[in-house]
């Protein structure tokens, strides 16, 4: 059955988003309310109303929040995870490449989600989508290294806000076909899905703010070179679009680089996050090195 839950606006002026936020935020993440708000589960005086309006005050709010459909139900396995950090909040988990962060179309099994619904049960009382519960941001499946997850609501909540806000710190190693033309740099390109192939990200003019920061590590005879990547924002397939962008493209990436690239995998390591705890407010922070099979490609170039 849908929940309801119903307040009144006291003060003027507020927006109807951060209303709801400060009423719900403890069950929902404001990306959920967002999506309410869009799909009409919102009513204002029983009228839907925009997400940004700001209210005089007295006014009567109702949220409905459908249950979730029965075929999106995500079913917990025990799959082995390598876990950094973990307490009653939150999770800090090491992700192989290869590994879906949540359930979708041909990935309904065998996924992040399914491994921490086992891991931390309290998961599954998040309300809303079930095929997210406890993401804080994702790594694409071919992307190793450090995730966050929240074990509860008001921590995802807190968390997200963070990334929102860009204080979360997220350095990614990546090896590239070619070289950079410097040794640091500043990729400010905004990033929006390509029309022609949906699948795809692009550069292009109206798409969403999009900043990424890099800085050579080391270069290798054949022009690779391993470069750390700083992300400002987080956009889907952001480094990957960004590198390609400035005819760097990631080794093994079969999207945006070489489609012959003779590597299995795309040469991308989350090995840095540093975030502040949704409850202590201490700063964390979190390394992984290289995974063996991406040290052993990086020695094999260096001895060729």
């Amino acid at each position: 059955m849908s929940q309801h839950i119903e307040f009144t606006v006291k003060t003027a002026g507020e927006r109807l988003d951060k209303l709801i936020v400060a009423h719900v935020g403890d069950r929902l993440t404001r990306s959920q309310i967002q999506t309410l708000i869009r799909e009409g589960h919102v009513r204002v005086n029983g009228e839907i109303i925009k997400p940004g309006i700001k209210l005089k005050g007295g006014e009567r709010i109702i949220v409905t929040v459908p249950p979730a459909p029965p075929d999106k139900t995500v079913e917990p396995e025990p799959i082995p995870l390598v876990v950094l950090y973990e307490d009653a909040d939150i999770a800090v988990i090491d992700k192989p490449a290869g590994m879906v962060v949540h359930p979708g179309a041909g990935n309904e099994t065998g996924t992040l989600v399914n491994a921490i619904l086992a891991r931390y049960p309290e998961i599954a009382e998040m309300d809303y989508s079930p095929k997210r519960r406890g993401i804080v941001h994702r790594l694409d499946k071919e992307t190793s290294g450090l995730i966050l997850v929240a074990r509860r609501a008001p921590a995802l909540q807190r968390l997200m806000r963070q990334f929102s806000a860009r204080t979360v710190e997220k350095v990614y190693l990546a090896l590239t076909e070619k070289t950079p033309k410097t040794n640091l740099g500043r990729i400010d390109a905004p990033i929006a899905r390509d029309p022609n192939q949906r699948k795809r990200m692009k550069v292009t003019r109206d798409g969403r703010p999009a900043i990424s920061e890099f800085q050579v590590v080391e270069r290798f005879k054949d022009g690779k070179t391993l470069v750390s990547v700083k992300l400002l924002t987080g956009r889907t397939h952001q480094i990957r679009v960004h590198l390609a962008f400035i005819d760097c493209p990631l080794v093994g990436d079969k999207v945006y680089g070489f489609r012959k690239t003779r590597y299995h995998r795309q040469f991308l390591h989350a090995a840095k996050l540093c975030f502040d705890h949704p409850r202590t407010k201490e700063r964390l922070c979190f390394e992984s090195p290289l995974p063996p099979e991406l040290e052993g490609y990086l020695e094999n170039l260096r001895r060729a």
